[in-house]
């Protein structure tokens, strides 16, 4: 089975019969290529665009990636306070599909950068996807993010102040859930564009450098998006309306 194709015709909407006659071929090619097949260079193309995927995202074996290497890569910051502040708002405000976050708090959002949140909740009512992936006060992995910290339960207060402020500002169209997994990096994801801000054991997140990334058929974005939705995959929904931030 492709799990990234069925899965992304899953998101798009659309079934196997539908994805066919967009596709312009029969409701057997689409099962061939739903248990392992590959269609021709001229349909993938077509497909990935319907799902609003790269080739190389759905059929990694069917794409030669080498020449774009390090096509994806836009620019590294040395240090993710070094970004430059109206890119966060800028990507955010051009994203049309699919925003995602995620991080421990991601606190500096919120609290230096005035349009975050009502940019953030007009594009969830406008029909983008908006996920919100922060740290479980309760869990194992912010407790010891706190310990490496020396802060004394900061990075758990941190957590509670930002989902306060998601909890007040954002419509019921954002999804939020709660990670317990141990974060080798921020993912900061607007459509086709992403910013990755690495950690570094003892440092505080603004320290550390950070990538800013555009699908370009190759490998850097997607490993990222793999590795957001195993996260979402394993966490737990915050209940906006019973549990408190």
């Amino acid at each position: 089975m492709n799990e990234r194709l069925r899965r992304s015709v899953h998101r798009s909407g659309h079934d196997i019969a539908s994805l066919a006659a967009a596709a312009e071929v029969s409701t057997k090619s689409v099962e061939r290529w739903l248990a392992g097949g590959t269609p021709y260079p001229r349909t993938r193309f077509k497909v990935a665009a319907l799902l609003h995927e790269s080739e190389s995202y759905l059929w990694p074996d069917a794409v030669d990636g080498s020449s774009l290497a390090g096509a994806e890569l836009v620019a590294i910051y040395p240090r993710r306070s070094d970004v430059p502040r109206h890119l966060w708002t800028d990507l955010l405000r051009g994203s049309e599909r699919d925003v995602g976050l995620l991080a421990f708090a991601g606190l500096f959002l919120t609290e230096e950068h005035s349009e975050w949140l009502p940019t953030m909740a007009a594009k969830a009512q406008e029909g983008v996807r908006v996920r919100l992936l922060l740290g479980d006060p309760a869990g194992a992995q912010l407790a010891s993010r706190d310990t490496e910290y020396q802060i004394g339960g900061g990075v758990a207060g941190r957590v509670s102040a930002v989902l306060a402020y998601y909890k007040e500002h954002m419509p019921d169209a954002v999804q939020i859930r709660l990670h317990d997994t141990p974060l080798y990096n921020s993912i900061y994801r607007f459509d086709d564009e992403m910013l990755v801000n690495g950690h570094v054991y003892g440092l505080l997140a603004a320290h550390t450098p950070t990538m800013h990334i555009r699908r370009i058929d190759g490998a850097f974005f997607n490993t990222y998006v793999e590795s957001f939705e195993r996260v979402w995959g394993s966490a737990r929904p915050f209940d906006v309306e019973t549990e408190s931030p």
